[in-house]
Order: structure tokens, then C-alpha cells, then sequence
């Protein structure tokens, strides 16, 4: 990402991590008397999910601005992986919260007495739910402007937490108006294997970040049709990519006829670069020349038989 894109980019994605950080910073203070008036355990787990939201929110807003930072002399590929990080750091707590909230709904089970103030409680859910529409539109309307990476996260985020306070209010209507006393209990663990699912998720997307994942196969076959397109270029191997935060990186070796002088080849590698950024604007290629027919015996990924990879293969 250039830095004229750096700067369109920025304020917008700021703005909507603050909105974040906003919506969720009311909700977990209303939530919190609702759950202290109605004694609902799954109005506990709400705010336990909505505590974990603020926590997100306030780590997206931070990935967006480090993120956004140009690489500097000790981070040659950038800031992205910080955002791993403090993923890793949220599943930990969200792990935490969803253990302790099916504790506390276990002990419910013991307990006979209803729910209070269920009109109250299923009040701020829905006021919950009309907040939370509010902010996945305006997070919408950013992510056609920006593409952000962390935004599209958030948004995700937010749209199980719909999920979330549905349940809520299904738990209290049923155990106060209904007179089913189990309820309650029932969904605030459902709350807590949501949370833990969410938590098994962000450590996946994050160990992947942090591991080097190559990108999924369709768009390595995208890339490598794009830069197919060049009948110079005779072929490629050693094609490695990775994704950090919202950066990507590709690298690979690029055979050329070995009779090309070196601006030649030079010019080559540049035309395929700039068909490759028109399409993929956030990559940053690394391209390497081989002579046609050159073998690097001492790379680990080629194969046993040494033969060269060729448009059409796998690679």
C-alpha cells in the first residue's frame, strides 16, 4: 500500500474503530445494570460478550493505526503481525470469560429463583440489537471505501453479537413469562460454547498470520494467471506468499530465455509486477531470474526429481 493510499485509508478506518469502541463502551455499561437487576445469566454472558467487544474494538483500533505505519528500519515487512498478536492476547480472555460464565450458569441450575425485571432486560437487548444494526451499516459503508482488513474482522464480530442478545431476550421471556425456570441457565451456556468458538476462530486466523499460511488456492491460481499473461516469462517456481495483518506478500523465481541481457529481463519482471499490482493492489512482489532450465538443487521445496515448475502445474 502506497502512502497516498496510507492516508485515504486512515481516517476512515479510525472513525469506524472508534464507532466501535463507542457502541461498545455504552452497551457494556447498560448491559451491566441489566444483568445486576435481572440476576439472567444469559444477560451475564451478554456483557461478558460485549466486554470482549469493547476489548476487540479497542484492539482493532489500535492494528489500524500501527498497522497503517510504513515499514521502518528494525520492521522491513512492516507492523501487520502485531495484529496476531493481540488476537492471540483477546482468545485468552475470551477463553477465560466462557469458562466462567458455564460455571456460573452450572450453579443457576441449583438455584429456583426466576429472573427479575424481564421487561428491562429484553429492553436493552433490543436497544442492544438496534445499536449494533446502526454500527454494522456504518462499518459496511468504511469497508467499501477502505477494503480494511481489521474493519471486515470487526463487522464479523458485531453480527454474531445479534445472535447473542436474540438469545438473551428468547432466555429472559421464557424463564419469567413462561415459567421455564431452566432457560436461563440453558442459554448462558450456549452464550459460553459461542464465545469459545469465537475464541478457537481468532486463534486460528492468528496462528496462520503468525505461521505464514500460504494464501488459499484460488487466489495463488489468480496471481499465477495474471503473471502468466507474459510470453517471456517461461515458467515459475519456489512461488511462497503470506499474509500480514492487512498486507500480503508474494515471492517467487521467474525463468527468462538465458540469451536476455539483464535490461531485458529487467524490463520483463517490471511489466509483470505492474499487471500483478493493477489486481492486487496490497501485494508486495519480490521476483527473482532464472536462465530457462536452471535447477536449484539446494532449495527444500523442489521436488526429489528436480523438475522445474511450469505454468499449468502445481505450485
Amino acid at each position: 500500500m502506497t502512502a497516498d493510499e496510507r492516508r485515504r485509508v486512515i481516517p476512515f478506518a479510525i472513525r469506524a474503530a472508534l464507532a466501535s469502541v463507542g457502541v461498545a463502551t455504552a452497551l457494556l455499561l447498560l448491559k451491566g445494570y441489566a444483568a445486576w437487576a435481572t440476576g439472567s445469566v444469559a444477560m451475564l454472558g451478554s456483557v461478558a460478550d460485549t466486554g470482549l467487544d469493547l476489548l476487540a474494538s479497542l484492539v482493532t483500533l489500535y492494528g489500524v493505526r500501527l498497522a497503517a505505519e510504513p515499514a521502518d528500519h528494525d520492521h522491513r515487512f512492516g507492523h501487520g503481525k502485531a495484529e496476531a498478536l493481540a488476537a492471540l492476547f483477546q482468545v485468552a480472555l475470551i477463553a477465560v470469560s466462557a469458562v466462567g460464565i458455564a460455571w456460573r450458569a452450572v450453579l443457576r441450575f441449583n438455584d429456583s429463583a426466576p429472573t427479575s425485571e424481564a421487561g428491562f432486560g429484553i429492553g436493552v437487548s433490543v436497544l442492544a440489537i438496534i445499536a449494533t444494526f446502526a454500527l454494522l451499516g456504518y462499518q459496511r459503508s468504511v469497508i467499501r471505501k477502505t477494503g480494511s482488513v481489521a474493519i471486515m474482522a470487526d463487522n464479523v464480530h458485531y453480527q454474531a453479537d445479534l445472535f447473542v442478545n436474540l438469545a438473551v431476550i428468547v432466555a429472559i421471556a421464557l424463564d419469567q413469562y413462561m415459567g421455564a425456570r431452566g432457560a436461563d441457565p440453558v442459554f448462558g451456556i450456549l452464550i459460553a460454547a459461542w464465545l469459545a468458538w469465537g475464541a478457537f476462530k481468532a486463534s486460528s486466523n492468528a496462528i496462520d498470520q503468525l505461521m505464514d499460511k500460504e494464501w488459499p488456492e484460488e487466489q495463488r491460481k489468480r496471481f499465477l494467471d495474471i503473471a502468466a499473461r507474459h510470453p517471456e516469462l517461461k515458467g515459475i517456481h519456489d512461488f511462497r506468499t503470506r499474509r500480514s495483518g492487512s498486507h500480503d506478500f508474494a515471492q517467487f523465481h521467474m525463468y527468462v530465455a538465458p540469451e536476455m541481457t539483464v535490461k531485458e529481463a529487467h524490463d520483463v519482471v517490471e511489466a509483470v509486477e505492474n499487471d500483478l499490482r493493477k489486481s492486487f493492489p496490497k501485494v508486495e512482489v519480490l521476483i527473482h531470474l532464472d536462465p530457462e532450465g536452471h535447477i536449484d538443487t539446494d532449495n527444500p521445496l523442489v521436488e526429489a526429481d528436480v523438475t522445474p515448475h511450469w505454468f499449468g502445474k502445481r505450485l
